[in-house]
């Protein structure tokens, strides 16, 4: 059955969803708030989410940023804002599809099923563990030896970039344009120096790494 996590602060609209999704052969879960949506697609995770964006707290663009960090679950926008600007941050932000309100269930149906033809694996829960140290992608933490790491957000950015590509070669290049942007491509004395950081603080012996390895000349690559 595929699950659907839907994230919808207006509780009528939550529950007409809910109700006839279920109906139509979807498990249908519920949250008001974009905390709870990141919460529950770490805990239990989805084959699609339908995400409001005028959420209390953390509003939905945040909410699909935090969800491309780490899944590709298909994400379906639902919301009242029908300028153009808005559907663009959406999409730019890592929305797959953008359906304003008052919806037909038909079209969310169709939409629906287009999603879940997209989104055939479910992904995994988002937490990486090591013989040193665990990341939590949903949650942005890291822990070593039962304490909480504290990571600067551009280190975070790195680790997460290439955590969530264990095994492969990631290189400079892309590492540098995904961070800091196309104008630091060739800048690779940054990532040096935060690859250095992240190495004291993750690594037992960070002058031989285990888990955050170098490639001369290439780039870096994360061997849990």
């Amino acid at each position: 059955m595929t699950r659907v996590l839907v994230v919808e602060d207006e509780a009528q609209i939550a529950r007409a969803l809910q109700i006839n999704l279920r109906v139509h052969g979807y498990e249908a879960v519920t949250v008001s708030s974009g905390e709870g949506a990141l919460e529950s697609a770490a805990a239990t995770p989805p084959d699609i989410v339908v995400l409001d964006l005028g959420l209390p707290g953390m509003d939905g663009v945040a909410v699909i940023r935090r969800l491309r960090e780490w899944t590709t679950v298909p994400i379906i926008v639902l919301s009242a804002r029908h300028a153009a600007e808005d559907k663009v941050e959406a999409l730019d932000a890592g929305a797959d599809d953008y359906v304003t309100k008052p919806f037909g269930l038909e079209e969310l149906l169709a939409r629906l099923r287009a999603a879940a033809r997209r989104g055939t694996v479910r992904p995994e829960p988002p937490r990486v563990q090591t013989a040193e140290f665990s990341v939590d992608l949903a949650a942005r933490r890291v822990v070593r030896d039962g304490k909480n790491v504290r990571l600067t957000p551009t280190e975070w950015s790195i680790l997460a970039l290439l955590v969530r590509q264990p095994g492969t070669l990631v290189t400079q290049r892309e590492l540098l344009t995904q961070v800091w942007g196309p104008a630091y491509a060739k800048e690779a004395q940054y990532l040096r120096v935060y690859m250095a950081q992240l190495r004291r603080k993750l690594e037992r012996d960070p002058s031989n790494p285990r888990h955050l390895r170098t490639e001369a000349g290439i780039g870096y690559r994360f061997d849990p």
